[in-house]
């Protein structure tokens, strides 16, 4: 069954009505239905394209957190061959928030890393709803340390609300753990290249995509905390969420005006949930371009080259 969206129950009427007449046809053996059905089709997609030309931040946001929307596992499963997980921090225990392992990409040899929300209410706790643990970020060090040793680009999928702020995951520090991940990006001597594919959050999202390439797919989002949490700091009401998401400039558009992201990724008519593979096919090829575009720099040419983006982040911005 469809999720809808709250900005979308017009549009779920309109496709429901189109179901329901053909479903009407199949009951009723002759029932012609299919030029009306056909109409509300042509009509829901009008609406569609409509919605989605104007997205606001706040709906922007709610597309990035869709369940139907792709995740890491996803993104591995189709863009990757030969995948091997890792798993583990060998010190504590092992994060189902983050996936990683060693595998193909187009042929090439490469390490990804990722955060994986999980699909359904099992998979979903199992998975703490994409929010790392310290052992998480610490299981992704020794994977970067893998493509470091071994000369393998590193490919990261960006997908959590933030790291996970349990008491549990403080005391096993955490914040040692994200600024220890977030150096290790920058010192590794073979190109990075991170997607967000889904929601951007915090710290947790920056430990995987200080890289020398950061994209996102066209409705994810990218910020130093959620619109929620924003709006209860600043404005003590949670429900303000739609100005905090404004003020945050979150979206993929304005990011890449303000020089933190380089790539914006077209997603399918309607979000990535309404043909995942067409979204996943997309992300494919735009890392495989940029890690061709890199394999041309040295170790040494690639750290500059990734430190060099950052101190210069924001100037775009400045300068507008």
């Amino acid at each position: 069954m469809a999720h809808y969206l709250d900005f979308e129950k017009q549009l779920a009427e309109i496709e429901g009505k189109a179901e329901e007449l053909r479903a009407m046809a199949r009951r009723e053996d002759g029932a012609d239905v299919e030029d009306q059905a056909r109409a509300l089709d042509q009509k829901a997609q009008t609406l569609l394209d409509d919605l989605y030309k104007g997205l606001s931040p706040w709906q922007k946001c709610q597309v990035a957190r869709h369940p139907d929307r792709p995740h890491c596992r996803d993104y591995i499963e189709r863009m990757f061959t030969e995948f091997t997980p890792l798993a583990g921090d060998r010190a504590f225990s092992d994060d189902h928030a983050v996936m990683g392992g060693i595998a193909r990409l187009d042929g090439r040899p490469v390490v990804v890393i990722g955060h994986e929300k999980g699909n359904d209410t099992g998979s979903r706790i199992e998975r703490n709803f994409g929010m790392a643990r310290p052992e998480g970020y610490r299981k992704a060090i020794r994977l970067m340390d893998m493509a470091h040793r071994f000369s393998m680009p590193l490919v990261t999928l960006i997908d959590t609300p933030g790291a996970y702020p349990g008491k549990g995951a403080e005391e096993r520090g955490q914040s040692e753990a994200i600024a220890r991940s977030t150096q290790k990006c920058l010192s590794l001597g073979v190109p990075i290249v991170s997607v967000v594919i889904g929601e951007g959050g915090s710290g947790g999202a920056v430990a995987f995509a200080t890289a020398n390439r950061v994209v996102m797919l066209e409705h994810s989002i990218y910020s130093v905390i959620s619109p929620e949490g924003c709006a209860s700091i600043l404005w003590k009401d949670a429900e303000k969420m739609r100005e905090a998401a404004e003020a945050l400039r979150l979206t993929a558009q304005d990011l890449k005006k303000l020089g933190v992201i380089d790539r914006v990724i077209k997603e399918p008519h309607g979000g990535a949930q309404r043909d995942p593979d067409v979204a996943i096919d997309a992300v494919a090829s735009e890392v495989i371009a940029l890690l061709s575009e890199l394999s041309a720099l040295d170790a040494k040419a690639l750290i500059t080259d990734r430190r060099q983006k950052f101190v210069r982040m924001g100037d775009r911005g400045l300068a507008a």
